[in-house]
């Protein structure tokens, strides 16, 4: 380094020698046309300026590594066993060059007035601005190509169209980052976007879907839904098997109203994903299971090898141990609906991804019956959290938290979950797991009627 230092010096008269009174110098406060303005360099002396300027970098770059025992690229090139390096190969299994999609999902963004410290900003457009801004920056770190919204952007509820019109225009403005960045939304409706708060003759509160509220979600979300055009240039990976008119039958599962745009359905390469309404009219709290049936065996016939669905509600609550309840109610199962849907799920070896309760968790409800498929609730998009302090030993109950997953070709999905608390700490991964090819149930099947 020495050495360099004096190269440097000697040459340092050199350099200036070529300053002639003629020589352009930028100036980066004034404009470029009032610089072009001036007298130029000649160019010999531009070159020779450059030659010199060469020289001394490459002296100084030689130096620096012929006395340093070690450089940081140097060091980089060598590999590092840490626990972080353990963890992204036990997660990806086959290694992120053999990912197909890559997506990111949670759900939850609407605040609550009756919230003591919320600012008069979130209080007018009832978004938890700042939990929901940092996902965002997040999200755009580890270049999701797409974020699915499982419900509850805004907190509705309103008879006030012009307040729930500020609030999806509030809710698509912070998405619009995330579009121009290179993640595409995919919005999935929730009970605060399709359901009112309504009196029987009991004197009762009840949650409704009603049919305008669904006609205001395709008002503000069928755009999103899908935009082919757009999906291209942001997300750079095709999508097929996407037909608007793929709905449920309003002659089934009890639907009173047309669901288009509200469930619907499409492929990445080999991963089906479906989108479902879990407040639809007339079947509040219920899925439509014959859809969802038919949707995936199609699937499953052009070759799909992993198969996911995104809704709001859950058909199975959390329940923290040392609590007695959960935090939301589930999908209605007085007549075996929530359990019909969940057997549709276990025979595709689908994966479903919801909100409405406000945290994360994840398990294999039937696992102890012999289930395999994966229930993520990850509702904790900046809502109040539904499980209050001290009601919870699991820290993580109570943070803001989104999944993070990688698609393989083989059908694996590589689910991390990323989080931070509610004193808005550093980002950590709470959990991580791999999940099987939805298609090995059916090879299954196969292999054991031979």
């Amino acid at each position: 380094m020495i050495h360099a230092a004096f190269i440097v010096l000697k040459m340092a008269p050199l350099l200036n020698d070529f300053e002639g009174e003629n020589e352009m110098k930028p100036n980066l406060i004034e404009p470029w046309s009032a610089q072009t303005s001036r007298p130029k360099v000649k160019a010999h002396t531009m070159t020779a300026r450059a030659v010199l300027l060469f020289s001394v970098l490459t002296c100084l770059s030689c130096s620096a590594l012929a006395e340093s025992p070690a450089s940081e690229s140097t060091r980089s090139l060598a590999p590092v066993k840490t626990h972080q390096h353990h963890v992204a190969k036990e997660h990806f299994g086959e290694g992120d060059r053999d990912v197909e999609f890559h997506f990111s999902t949670f759900g939850d963004s609407r605040t609550d007035r009756k919230i003591k410290s919320i600012t008069a900003q979130d209080k007018l457009f009832l978004t938890a601005t700042a939990p929901l801004a940092r996902m965002i920056k997040e999200l755009n770190a580890k270049k999701s190509q797409a974020l699915f919204f499982n419900g509850d952007m805004i907190m509705g509820y309103d008879a006030d169209s012009t307040q729930v019109q500020r609030e999806y225009a509030y809710w698509r403005g912070m998405m619009a980052t995330l579009m121009e960045s290179g993640t595409y939304v995919v919005p999935v409706p929730g009970n605060h976007e399709v359901q009112m708060p309504t009196k029987g003759s009991d004197g009762q509160v009840v949650k409704y879907a009603q049919t305008q509220l669904e006609n205001i979600w395709r008002e503000n979300m069928s755009d999103l839904i899908l935009d082919e055009a757009r999906w291209n240039h942001i997300v750079k990976t095709p999508f097929s098997a996407f037909d608007i008119h793929n709905t449920p039958l309003t002659s089934e599962d009890h639907l009173q109203t047309d669901q288009t745009q509200l469930y619907y359905s499409f492929d990445v390469g080999h991963l089906h994903i479906a989108v479902i309404n879990t407040d639809p009219v007339g079947a509040d709290a219920s899925v439509a299971v014959n859809w969802l049936k038919r949707d995936f065996e199609a699937a499953k016939e052009r070759g799909a090898n992993a198969i996911v669905a995104f809704g709001h509600k859950m058909p199975f609550v959390y329940i923290p141990d040392g609590s007695t309840k959960a935090s939301e109610d589930s999908l209605d199962n007085t007549s075996g609906q929530r359990d019909a849907f969940w057997s549709v799920m276990e025979s595709y070896g689908a994966t479903y991804f919801c909100g409405h309760e406000h945290v994360f968790h994840a398990d294999q409800p039937t696992k102890a019956a012999g289930g395999q498929s994966w229930q993520v609730i990850v509702g904790s998009g900046g809502s109040p959290f539904g499980i209050k302090k001290g009601e919870s030993k699991n820290p993580q109950d109570r943070m803001y938290a989104w999944a993070d997953v990688k698609v393989h070709k083989s059908g694996a999905l590589g689910v991390k979950i990323f989080g931070f608390d509610e004193n808005m700490g550093p980002t950590q991964e709470l959990s991580h797991w791999r999940i099987e090819p939805s298609n090995r149930l059916w090879s299954q099947v196969k292999s054991s009627a031979h």
